[in-house]
């Protein structure tokens, strides 16, 4: 079990919510994130899609299949050079906030991002140092702190009374590398970033079938709990 030195309310798993913490820290209005109401379409969002965030049950069986997975990965080393910029969470109850640094981390958005708002610096700062360091500026950073606060409390779902409190869901990203395309699935309740063995052709996306094939996955080894959401990044025209 992880001992935290941080503890944050999770935030609700909605776009709204989503895109409010994305104003408060500056990134610029054609960065959104969007439901996906099908897997199979058709969608009302722009393509390619940048990322992807799950929302998932974190129940017994999932928990014993990430410890299976967990053996074969070891936490990643500095970003420079790195495939893909991983974060480890260290803060609870913040998933939402991790899933949201690796969607703008990697791929696409690192570039329409930007380099003059607070997340583009924070971001910057970060993908720079070992995993280590990286937990440790995300910490300390009072710009994220203050721009989490404000949004914490937001949408329509009951938030536990203690942020200390465990909450029975999750946040995954899925990311496909700039360098390599390869797809990553990056949690940072992992050892490290997680290689799914896909090599995305220059033209899909991670929307893609056989993205959205891994994605499946998740939903069907759960044997019908329905208790999942699946979330878009995408660059709108503004």
């Amino acid at each position: 079990m992880s001992i935290y030195r941080k503890h944050f309310i999770p935030l609700e798993s909605s776009p709204d919510v989503f895109n409010e913490l994305l104003d408060l820290l500056g990134v610029l209005p054609s960065l959104r994130f969007e439901d996906v109401l099908a897997l199979d379409g058709p969608h009302d969002f722009p393509r390619p899609v940048l990322a992807l965030i799950l929302v998932m049950p974190t129940t017994d069986g999932y928990e014993s299949r990430k410890a299976v997975e967990d053996v074969r990965y070891e936490e990643s080393g500095s970003g420079l050079g790195e495939d893909i910029v991983w974060y480890k969470q260290t803060i609870n109850n913040a998933c939402g906030l991790y899933a949201i640094l690796h969607a703008l981390s990697n791929g696409v958005a690192l570039d329409v991002l930007g380099t003059q708002s607070p997340m583009a610096n924070i971001i910057k700062d970060c993908s720079s140092r070992p995993p280590d360091e990286r937990v440790l500026a995300l910490e300390d950073s009072t710009e994220l702190d203050d721009a989490y606060a404000k949004v914490a409390l937001q949408g329509t779902s009951r938030v536990p009374d203690n942020a200390e409190d465990e909450v029975d869901f999750h946040y995954v990203c899925f990311v496909k590398s700039q360098n390599s395309g390869r797809l990553y699935e990056l949690d940072g309740d992992r050892r490290g970033p997680v290689d799914r063995g896909l090599v995305l052709e220059p033209e899909e996306d991670v929307l893609a079938p056989r993205s959205v094939n891994v994605v499946q996955g998740y939903m069907e080894r759960e044997q019908g709990n329905m208790n999942f959401s699946l979330m878009a990044l995408v660059r709108r025209e503004t």
